[in-house]
């Protein structure tokens, strides 16, 4: 069975984004690019919602067709073009970027079927609006969390006052050069 799994960045105070979304904060280098890497070898289908899944769709297509890409973000956006994904979103009418499976409604039992479908993961990249909604629902089976040594004090929160109370056993945690710490969860 599939897990579904949250992969976000955060700030020390629990921001996935600054006040626009942007995440200049982030500590990025070639190892935090490794991490990600081996985390993208685990995912059978990247979950998104719909303000990411607009980003994802409006930056990586135009990648193909770049032609002073480098060689990493050619590759990552071949893969990211060619994987079945999966949006969520009551407002969207449709999802027509190539593999894009649009779910609007029965969120629960949709969850469900695709866990039960062989092959890996279900990834949550980001979305922290869909990820409260899913976490709220119990559906997140692991949290892979890069931790950045950065204060925004204000921003986009990953958890806020509405995200109920789950219990966590960490599996793995690993803190890098730059000092950002990744963190891996499973729910109890």
């Amino acid at each position: 069975m599939r897990k579904l799994v949250l992969f976000a960045h955060i700030s020390l105070d629990g921001f996935a984004g600054d006040i626009n979304g942007g995440l200049g904060f982030l500590s990025y280098d070639n190892e935090l690019q490794q991490f990600a890497e081996e985390l993208v070898k685990t995912v059978g289908a990247p979950v998104y919602g719909r303000n990411t899944y607009h980003l994802m769709k409006g930056y990586w297509p135009s990648v193909l067709n770049n032609p002073n890409a480098g060689k990493h973000s050619l590759e990552h956006a071949q893969w990211v073009q060619e994987i079945p994904k999966i949006v969520f979103s009551t407002t969207l009418t449709s999802a027509d970027w190539n593999n894009t499976t649009l779910i609007k409604d029965n969120i629960v039992e949709e969850v469900n079927k695709l866990k039960s479908k062989p092959g890996k993961d279900l990834v949550i990249f980001g979305s922290p609006g869909l990820a409260k909604s899913l976490m709220n629902l119990g559906l997140i089976d692991e949290y892979k969390l890069t931790l950045h040594p950065v204060i925004l004090g204000e921003g986009i929160s990953l958890f806020d006052s509405n995200t109920q109370m789950s219990n966590l056993k960490l599996l793995e945690s690993k803190t890098l050069g730059s000092g950002v710490v990744t963190l891996h969860y499973t729910r109890r």
